[in-house]
């Protein structure tokens, strides 16, 4: 493609450069269990978290006080809008710090674009990424980029947490009240959605998780497990919770809260392609009798959802007013997920 044949900033449809897009791309969790399953135990006492077992990110212990948080994220564009794509994939990044309870401190781009991708838009990815992770209370400090025959972003973010104040998986406890931070749909609404309902779902995948991360830091020791809602769909994050924590979850779909235009087309048959893939992470670990549409909805994957924590039912109600929905409740027995 020569120079004068790229198109426009405005006419440019980045969804057109790729075949899969947003955490929808990731590898199935069930696949990426095993590999990860294969991968030498550390040695290092300071890693207080790294593969073994797995988290949201790692967690290395560099003084009484201080330890760092890293992690890392990107996909293939989900959306059309450079801008969009860029403020989505560093958002989405960010939040595996803050759902260990983590500050941001620093990011490094991750990028790779085809050799005749407009400059302009890698220009408007990147601006709107090192944006976000502004907002998230970091900097971009630098970064690395290829070349590939789909764009790819994302960003590779370091945090900060106290030792003492580590978010986990593991630590729900029986009678504690499930709280997500933003509605689900955001597959389904930009598969199947109105151009209004996928807007929506992009304002929401923009928002940062501090705010949430903030709240839910102030509640102290009546926080049990914290985990953020992206690939595996809030099913397969929530089985997540219960198999760490050694517990039964039980989601009620009646009551969930989503994006819109998402329900609709999840009771119309709408899948995304990541849900087969969730369902199968699931098989032997689910007890449903939820209706079709709703059930779907928890198998959807999400990109830059909200963090979900199992928190004490007393401190329920302060979450609700801090924009936190109640998904279900955690009960003794085996680890299993329930949906209702």
């Amino acid at each position: 493609m020569a120079l004068t044949d790229l198109p426009s900033l405005d006419s440019l449809k980045l969804t057109e450069w790729t075949s899969c897009g947003g955490c929808a791309a990731k590898w199935g969790a069930a696949l990426l269990k095993d590999l990860v399953a294969d991968f030498p135990a550390p040695t290092d006492p300071s890693l207080v978290i790294g593969l073994a077992p797995f988290d949201d990110a790692a967690v290395y212990r560099v003084s009484d006080d201080v330890a760092m948080v890293s992690t890392t994220d990107f996909f293939p564009p989900l959306v059309d809008d450079p801008s969009d794509f860029g403020a989505i994939a560093a958002a989405n990044a960010c939040s595996d710090v803050f759902a260990m309870g983590g500050q941001v401190v620093m990011g490094i781009n991750v990028a790779a674009f085809p050799e005749d991708f407009p400059r302009e838009a890698i220009v408007a990815i990147f601006e709107a990424g090192a944006a976000t992770v502004a907002a998230a209370g970091g900097a971009i400090a630098g970064g690395h980029t290829i070349r590939n025959p789909e764009p790819i972003y994302g960003v590779a973010v370091t945090g900060t947490v106290h030792p003492d104040r580590i978010f986990r998986k593991s630590g729900a406890q029986p009678g504690d009240v499930l709280m997500l931070s933003k509605p689900i749909g955001t597959g389904l609404a930009l598969a199947a959605g109105s151009p209004a309902d996928q807007q929506a779902a992009i304002a929401g995948m923009k928002q940062l998780n501090r705010a949430a991360a903030e709240a839910l830091r102030a509640l102290g020791d009546a926080v049990h497990a914290v985990t953020d809602v992206t690939g595996y769909g809030l099913a397969g994050h929530s089985w997540e919770m219960a198999e760490r924590s050694g517990v039964r979850v039980l989601v009620d779909t009646a009551g969930l809260v989503t994006y819109p235009g998402a329900l609709e087309a999840a009771n119309d048959g709408a899948r995304t392609g990541g849900d087969p893939r969730n369902r199968d992470y699931l098989a032997g670990h689910l007890d449903s009798s939820a209706p079709a549409g709703p059930e779907a909805l928890c198998f959807d994957p999400q990109t830059s959802g909200g963090l979900l924590a199992a928190v004490t039912p007393d401190v329920a109600a302060e979450l609700d007013d801090q924009g936190f929905w109640r998904v279900g409740v955690v009960e003794a027995g085996d680890p299993q997920l329930v949906l209702r």
